[in-house]
C-alpha cells in the first residue's frame, strides 16, 4: 500500500507530479491512499511518501489537454476524494483517450460536478466580495488600500485573484480568507494558502451598500428561496447589505400593498417631464409644397417612434408620383437600410424578378413600406430584422396616409400582414382576403398578398415552390386589374 500527504491547497503541481511517479511506476489506484496533511495519522503498513521507481516498459506519458483543464478545477475542491478521483481518471485514460467523452462515466460525471462547483464558488467570490478602505497613516500620500474578507467553500483563491488584480489594478488591496489570502501592491500579486483570521473593520461604504440595496429591493418581486439559492446565507454576515435582508422580508407584502396605493395616484418618474418635452417637439404637419420630394425632406427627420435611433436613416417611397399601383410592404431591410431605397436587398430581388415574369415595369409602381426605419435586433455584427409593433405601424401611418393622398394611386398591394393593418386596422388571417380585391375609400382597389421575404424564409423547397407559383399569380392578378380599370386620373398627378 502507498499513502501520499498533500497541502491540498488547489496547487495541481503538487498532485500531479506525485500522480505521475505512481503512474510511471504501474500503480493502480486502488492501492493509494491520498491525503492532506492535515489528516490525523497513526496507522501502519504504508510507504508514506516514498515514490516508486518508474516502469522501465512504461511508455512516455500523454493526456488530452481537456484533462488538464478539469483538473486544475477539480483539484481546487475541498472533498477529500478529488485526488484519488483525478489519479482514477488519469489511469483509466492511459487505456482509452476519450474517457472524458463519455458523459455517463461515473468518475467523469464526479470530476465535472465538482468542477461546476468549483466554477460557482468563483462566481459567487467575485460577486459577493466587499472592499473596506484602509486609511492611510496621517501625514502621508500614496495609493488608496482596501481590504476584504470572504469565505469561500473551496481553494479558489489563487485561481481567482488574477481577475481583481485585473479588475482593481489602480489600487492596493488585500483578501483574506479562511484558506488563504492574496494581495495586489500595483505591481506584484502575491497569493499565500495559510488560513487568515477575520478583522473587525468598518468604514463609510457599508452605508452607501445599504442605501442602494433598500433602493433597488423590488417586493413584488420577492422570491426567497431563489434569493438564499443565488446568494446563501453564508455570505450574509460578510455583506453589508444583508442586515436589511430579514426586515426587507418580513414587509415585503406590506410594501406591495403601499406600491399599488401610490400606482394609482402618481406618476412614473420623469413623467412630468417627458410630457413637457412631447409637447415642446413639433408635430408634422402636411408639406407646404403638396410633393413627394417636399414629404420625403420632411421623413428624413422623423422621430415619431423610436426606431429610429438604430436605424441608418429614413427608407421613404420610391417611384412615379402619378403611379397607378402603389405597393406597400412591412418595413426597410438591412440593405434598405443602408441603400435609402425600398426593396434593394434579396426580397427585393425575388420581387423584380416576379414583376418581370408578369410583365409589370417596376419603375410604374410606387413602392414603399408602412414603416419607414429598419427595426432590428444587434447579434454580433448581424443586424437580424424584428418586427414593429403596432403602436410603431400607426405612429408611421401618418406618412403613408399621406403618400396614398399624393399619389393618388388606383390600385393598392398590400404586401403582408403589417401593411394590411397600416392600411386597414385589420387584424385578420391573410390567407382569408389574399387574392380578393376590395374596395377602399375614394374607389381605390386594395389588393393583399404575401411579402416576399415570407417566400426566402420557407425551408421546404417543393413548399417554397408552390407559395413562389402562387405570388406570381398574384402579381399577374394586379395586372389584369389595372388594365380592367380605366386608364385615367380623376386629377391632375402631382410632381415628385
Amino acid at each position: 500500500m502507498y499513502r501520499y500527504s498533500l497541502r491540498g491547497r488547489g496547487d495541481l503541481t503538487e498532485w500531479r507530479d506525485a500522480a505521475r511517479a505512481y503512474l510511471m511506476a504501474g500503480i493502480v489506484p486502488d492501492v493509494i491512499e491520498w491525503r492532506t496533511m492535515d489528516d490525523a495519522d497513526g496507522l501502519f503498513g504504508f510507504d508514506d511518501n516514498n515514490l516508486p521507481p518508474p516502469h522501465e516498459a512504461h511508455p512516455p506519458l500523454s493526456v488530452p489537454p481537456s484533462f488538464i483543464r478539469l483538473a486544475g478545477a477539480v483539484i481546487c475542491h475541498s472533498d477529500p476524494t478529488r485526488f484519488a478521483l483525478l489519479y482514477r481518471l488519469l489511469f483509466r485514460l492511459m487505456h482509452g483517450r476519450h474517457l472524458l467523452q463519455m458523459a455517463s462515466d461515473t468518475d467523469v460525471v464526479a470530476a465535472q460536478r465538482m468542477a461546476k462547483a468549483v466554477g460557482r464558488d468563483y462566481h459567487k467570490m467575485t460577486a459577493f466580495v466587499r472592499f473596506k478602505e484602509l486609511p492611510l497613516p496621517a501625514g502621508t500620500a500614496g495609493r488608496r488600500r482596501f481590504f476584504s474578507w470572504f469565505e469561500p467553500d473551496h481553494f479558489i483563491l489563487a485561481r481567482v485573484a488574477p481577475f481583481f488584480q485585473r479588475r482593481f489594478t489602480d489600487m492596493d488591496w488585500l483578501i483574506a480568507t479562511p484558506k488563504g489570502s492574496a494581495s495586489w501592491d500595483g505591481e506584484t500579486l502575491r497569493t499565500c494558502d495559510e488560513p487568515a483570521e477575520k478583522p473587525d473593520l468598518k468604514d463609510e461604504t457599508e452605508d452607501l451598500w445599504r442605501t442602494y440595496y433598500a433602493s433597488i429591493f423590488n417586493p413584488a418581486r420577492l422570491k426567497v428561496k431563489m434569493m438564499t439559492k443565488e446568494m446563501p446565507k453564508k455570505y450574509w454576515k460578510n455583506l453589508p447589505e444583508a442586515t436589511l435582508i430579514p426586515d426587507l422580508i418580513a414587509n415585503a407584502e406590506a410594501s406591495v400593498i403601499e406600491m399599488g396605493k401610490r400606482a394609482a395616484s402618481e406618476p412614473l418618474p420623469f413623467h412630468h417631464r417627458i410630457q413637457e418635452a412631447a409637447a415642446r417637439a413639433p408635430v408634422p404637419s402636411a408639406p407646404a409644397a403638396g410633393t413627394l420630394s417636399a414629404l420625403k425632406g420632411e421623413a428624413r427627420h422623423c422621430t415619431r417612434c423610436d426606431i429610429h435611433c438604430l436605424a441608418t436613416q429614413t427608407v421613404f417611397g420610391d417611384g412615379p408620383a402619378d403611379a397607378r399601383v402603389m405597393v406597400v410592404g412591412e418595413q426597410p431591410g438591412d440593405q434598405e437600410d443602408l441603400a435609402g431605397k425600398p426593396f434593394v436587398g434579396p426580397a427585393g430581388k425575388l420581387f423584380n424578378d416576379t414583376l418581370a415574369e408578369a410583365g409589370i415595369d417596376r419603375c410604374s409602381l410606387y413602392i414603399t413600406n408602412a414603416v419607414k426605419h429598419f427595426k432590428y435586433v444587434p447579434r454580433g455584427k448581424r443586424r437580424i430584422h424584428q418586427k414593429p409593433n403596432m403602436g410603431e405601424i400607426r405612429q408611421c401611418r401618418w406618412w403613408l396616409m399621406q403618400e396614398l393622398e399624393l399619389v393618388k394611386p388606383e390600385v393598392v398591394v398590400a404586401m403582408g400582414a403589417t401593411a394590411l393593418f397600416a392600411l386597414t386596422d385589420m387584424r385578420q388571417k391573410l390567407e382569408d382576403v389574399r387574392g380578393e380585391p376590395m374596395a377602399l375609400a375614394d374607389g381605390r382597389i386594395l389588393f393583399v398578398t404575401v411579402h416576399p421575404a415570407y417566400l426566402l424564409r420557407i425551408p421546404d423547397e417543393a413548399q417554397r415552390m408552390r407559395e413562389l407559383d402562387r405570388f406570381r399569380k398574384d402579381m399577374n392578378a394586379v395586372q389584369r386589374l389595372v388594365r380592367a380599370r380605366a386608364p385615367y386620373r380623376s386629377g391632375p398627378p402631382n410632381a415628385s
